[in-house]
């Protein structure tokens, strides 16, 4: 039986001693104590019918040798060269090398075939399902924009006339997705956490700007907490005051995910300011979104 991890292809010979490797994520070697002595180990677990069955035999030293590999891997579930990526290439305001990361686009082109053939699975925690669809919004979003690279904006993009976030290009255990798609369908839908809007980025100037560093499942409350609250009191989005607020059309077009929350957008806004406090009748106006790209 052949298993794929993440760049890594071992054979796992069920009628003999085997091993899973995860060399990407640099973890160690791990033993199946079933390979140690699987006709002890099957009998104790079904008796003596599977022993005396051998295509049922296989059958089953397969499942549990696949089982066992899903496991492994739902606790082991890594972002780092995503993280790598990002460190080099977004600086600490969320301003993009869009040039730089053309360079090592291969090294992106790796990540992005290990979010492909690596989808979230039944057994994964959600923090982890949660972490993994912002990571690859994100990560798939840059894809699509060094494609067309150099461009002046994301609204440029055009396919079979379609716009960026509605052509499928983004591939994931066989399925394919539109950034759209996974934006109000894998995330949203699931997870009904309006602080989704400041973690996923569309690479414009007015978005909330994208984090130098993945998101992870243990610390994803942190991190998005860190990015509502990053994006709501900066002043390159939103210009507060006790009594007006001028805010990020992203409160406009999405307001009805934070009334879910909070029965206004002031009230919803004053909870992520803590130095400030905002009247709940405080009047609101939209700012004007820039689509330029984020460019630095």
């Amino acid at each position: 039986m052949l298993v794929s991890t993440c760049g890594s292809l071992e054979r796992i010979d069920p009628e003999n001693c085997g091993m899973v490797v995860v060399s990407a994520l640099n973890v160690k070697i791990l033993q199946l104590e079933y390979c140690k002595k699987p006709d002890n180990y099957l009998t104790s677990l079904f008796g003596t019918f599977v022993q005396k069955n051998p295509m049922l035999k296989s059958i089953v030293a397969t499942i549990l040798l696949f089982t066992f590999t899903s496991f492994l891997w739902s606790q082991n579930v890594t972002h780092g060269q995503w993280t790598d990526l990002l460190q080099k290439y977004v600086d600490p305001y969320g301003n993009v090398n869009y040039q730089g990361f053309k360079s090592d686009e291969e090294v992106l082109n790796q990540y992005l075939e290990f979010l492909e053939k690596n989808p979230p699975q039944p057994n994964w925690k959600v923090e982890q399902q949660e972490a993994f669809w912002i990571n690859a919004y994100n990560a798939f979003t840059i894809k699509l924009i060094l494609k067309y690279y150099p461009l002046k904006t994301i609204m440029d993009i055009k396919e079979d006339g379609k716009d960026a976030w509605n052509i499928p290009f983004i591939d994931i255990g066989g399925k394919l997705y539109t950034l759209n798609y996974i934006e109000k369908t894998m995330l949203l839908g699931q997870f009904n956490d309006s602080r989704i809007h400041f973690a996923i980025n569309c690479s414009a100037k007015s978005c909330p700007p994208l984090r130098n560093k993945a998101y992870t499942a243990e610390n994803l409350n942190i991190e998005l907490r860190l990015a509502a609250r990053g994006f709501i009191n900066d002043d390159r989005y939103n210009i507060l005051s006790k009594n007006h607020l001028q805010v990020s059309k992203i409160f406009e077009w999405y307001a009805s995910d934070f009334l879910k929350e909070e029965s206004s957008i002031p009230v919803y806004i004053n909870k992520q300011t803590p130095h400030l406090e905002i009247a709940k009748n405080a009047s609101l106006n939209f700012l004007k979104y820039n689509w330029d790209l984020n460019g630095k």
